[in-house]
Parts: structure tokens; C-alpha cells; sequence
């Protein structure tokens, strides 16, 4: 059963003007009421039922690379072997990471333009029978593809392996079913579809992970990357007193668009981003300058469309064009060359900012606005109905 907060937060807008006061009046202190342990746990439960997990919760005040970074270095050590799933940067990130910690790594690496299929992880698994351990990236905004994580859990709980999954791209955009799917390690942040703040993340930890990181030598202790610490003096001492000062603002912020979710409605929320992704490619696909990156529909991930520019046409050059406010930026490394990203998540994840954008992506590139423009309000009619 997941508990309600004790104190009620007030649902945050997309933007928020301050207004102004004179400098003598401004206090030199944040007037911010208190956050007790009993607050803190509550938004724990709150992430929980967003996750559909009866796991336990931790909610780690940082950025998300450090609950990914904590499950990979609880999990991995010397003499494990690891399924490292490669469909973008983040992935490569987890083989180094995974690497690092002793472990013998099986890359299975797709074009960065598509997504993994749960037969190709199931071949994997059978190729190497050694392997106990799978990290995942569900949707790579960084890349614009989404991969089938529902096939991909199953053929890993078959296999008798643990599978961590990054969901900070995908959670409230697409369906997360955390426990009817058997992930074991579930890493989201507030940043991107939740519309909060970058500075707070979280971690779901199934029962057959806390047994494999209790059973790790290696797995950190006294250390903020200690899942096991977390576990001793947070979650076994029945979250009554908080083993750390909390970052009230962040938490705060990580409350009021968990409130905003549940008042929208769940399903709602994952519709609005479905429709822009497909808005977004509809409408790039009606200006013909530019073609979308991830090839297939099914592969595309709702935060983010990629584009990919034709021969000639410098992506960096042509994300300068634009207006800086527009959630437009070229992709990074050796994909700046040829690849831009729409931002669509959050706040942004409406039919007029994807209007915008489009419009903007006409003029730089000396298209005719008007068919993107009706292909992508058509596309949006059609994909804007919750499920």
C-alpha cells in the first residue's frame, strides 16, 4: 500500500515568476518549511507507485549518474560477468563502469539509429551462460531510440540474471512496469519527462538485488555511493530519522511534479509525450529537408527526436541558427556533424512547442513551414489520447 505525505505540496507550473521586492526587504535566508524523515519517505512511496514497484525506494540527492553509477558498483566485481546493452553514450558509460569494478563485459552494441531486440539479448545470454548481471538504458534521449524493455526483462529473468535499467529518459513518458517486469535495479531522475529538478534521482532495488549486493565484497560501504548504507540506516531503521541533512528545494521540487503527475493523471502524461515525439517526426518528415534519425516509429523515443541533416548541412552550424530558447542543440562527439535533437519532455512536450521548432527548422533550412505544420497537428490529434 503506498502512503500519502502527511503534508501536502503544492503542484508546480511550468514556469514560476518571483516577483520582485525592493533590496532591503530581501532576506539573506530561505524561508522553506521543514522536511522531517516521515516527508522524505513519503515522496519514496510516491516514486514507488510512479514505478508500480513494492521494492524498497531510495531517493538520492544527486544527479542520476550516482544511483547508476551506486547499482552498477554494488552489483559488479571481480569474477561477474556482464551483459553491457550499447544503444547510445549512456551505455558505453556502463561498460567502463562495469569494467572498472572487475567484471568480465559482453557488449552487445546496435546502431545508434535503431534499438535491441529481446531475441538478440536472448542470444547473448545463451552465448555466454556466465553472465549474471545486465545493464539497459531504456530510452537514450541522447541518441532519440527506445528499446523494448518488457521482452528484453523476460528473456533475463529466464536467463536468472539481474537486470538494471536506466529510466531517467523514459520514466512518465513511456510505460514502466518495474516489478510485472522484473527489474531489479530501476534508475530514474526528475529532470526530463517528470518536468523537475536535475539535482535529485532515485533508485528502486528488488529483493534478489539487495541479496546479490549484500553478498558483494566490493559493494561500497561508507561511501555515498553505498547502497548498502542507505539500506542500514535509512530503510531497515523504519525511515525514522534521516541519516543525512536533505536538500529541502530538490526534494521540494521532486514533490510538487509527483503531485502534478498523479493530478494529470498517469496516462495522460505518457499520451502528451507520445504526441509530440510523433508530431515532431511527422512534421520533419513533411519539411524534407531533414529525415529523422531513428529510423522506425516503434524505435523512437518520446522525450527526444534526432534529425539527421543531409550532406553538406553542418548540424552544429544549423542548431546555431536557431533561437537558443527553442529546446534545439546538436548532437554530441562525432554526432555533431550530422545530428540535432528536439527536446520535447516535460513542459515542453506541447503542440505549440513542437510548432516552433518546426517553424524554425523551415526558415534555417528554406523550407515550406505549412505541410510540416499540418502534418504535425494531424499527428497530434491522433497520438494525444491516453490509453
Amino acid at each position: 500500500m503506498v502512503q500519502t505525505r502527511s503534508r501536502p505540496y503544492r503542484p508546480c507550473s511550468p514556469v514560476t515568476t518571483i516577483p520582485e521586492r525592493p533590496a532591503a526587504t530581501v532576506s539573506p535566508f530561505l524561508d522553506l518549511p521543514p522536511l522531517s524523515a516521515a516527508d522524505f519517505a513519503a515522496i519514496e512511496d510516491q516514486v514507488a507507485a510512479l514505478l508500480h514497484t513494492e521494492a524498497d525506494v531510495i531517493v538520492t540527492q544527486g544527479e542520476a549518474l550516482l544511483p547508476l553509477e551506486a547499482a552498477i558498483r554494488s552489483a559488479a566485481h571481480p569474477g561477474s560477468t556482464a551483459l553491457n546493452i550499447v544503444t547510445g553514450p549512456y551505455g558505453q558509460t556502463f561498460g567502463n563502469w562495469l569494467r572498472d569494478c572487475g567484471a568480465e563485459v559482453v557488449d552487445l552494441a546496435v546502431p545508434f539509429d535503431s534499438a535491441v531486440t529481446a531475441e538478440q539479448v536472448a542470444a547473448a545470454l545463451r552465448e555466454h551462460p556466465a553472465i549474471d548481471f545486465v545493464s539497459l538504458v531504456h530510452a537514450e534521449a541522447a541518441t532519440g531510440n527506445t528499446n523494448p524493455v518488457a521482452g528484453i526483462a523476460a528473456a533475463v529473468r529466464e536467463h536468472g540474471a539481474l537486470l538494471m535499467l536506466d529510466a531517467v529518459a523514459s520514466v512518465a513518458a513511456e510505460p514502466l512496469l518495474t516489478d510485472a517486469w522484473g527489474i531489479d535495479l530501476c534508475v530514474i531522475g526528475g529532470q526530463k519527462a517528470m518536468g523537475g529538478p536535475a539535482g535529485v534521482s532515485a533508485v528502486s532495488v528488488s529483493e534478489r538485488a539487495w541479496e546479490r549486493i549484500a553478498a558483494n565484497p566490493a559493494a561500497p560501504r561508507r561511501s555515498y555511493l553505498s547502497l548498502l548504507d542507505w539500506k542500514e540506516r535509512w530503510t531497515d531503521a523504519g525511515r525514522a530519522v534521516l541519516p543525512h541533512a536533505p536538500a529541502q528545494l530538490e526534494m521540494l521540487a521532486l514533490g510538487a511534479c509527483l503531485d502534478r503527475i498523479s493530478t494529470d493523471g498517469l496516462p495522460a502524461v505518457i499520451a502528451r509525450h507520445r504526441a509530440a515525439a510523433s508530431a515532431t517526426r511527422a512534421g520533419v518528415r513533411a519539411l524534407g529537408t531533414l529525415t529523422p534519425f531513428v529510423l522506425r516509429d516503434e524505435d523512437a523515443a518520446p522525450v527526444a527526436t534526432t534529425l539527421r541533416t543531409p550532406p553538406g548541412l553542418h548540424a552544429a552550424e544549423l542548431a546555431a541558427r536557431l533561437d537558443p530558447a527553442l529546446p534545439v542543440q546538436p548532437g554530441g562527439g562525432a554526432l555533431a556533424a550530422e545530428m540535432l535533437r528536439v527536446n520535447h519532455y516535460g513542459a515542453a512536450a506541447t503542440l505549440p512547442t513542437v510548432r516552433a521548432c518546426l517553424t524554425a527548422l523551415a526558415e534555417a533550412t528554406g523550407a515550406d513551414a505549412g505541410p510540416a505544420l499540418a502534418a504535425a497537428e494531424a499527428a497530434w490529434q491522433t497520438g494525444h489520447s491516453p490509453e
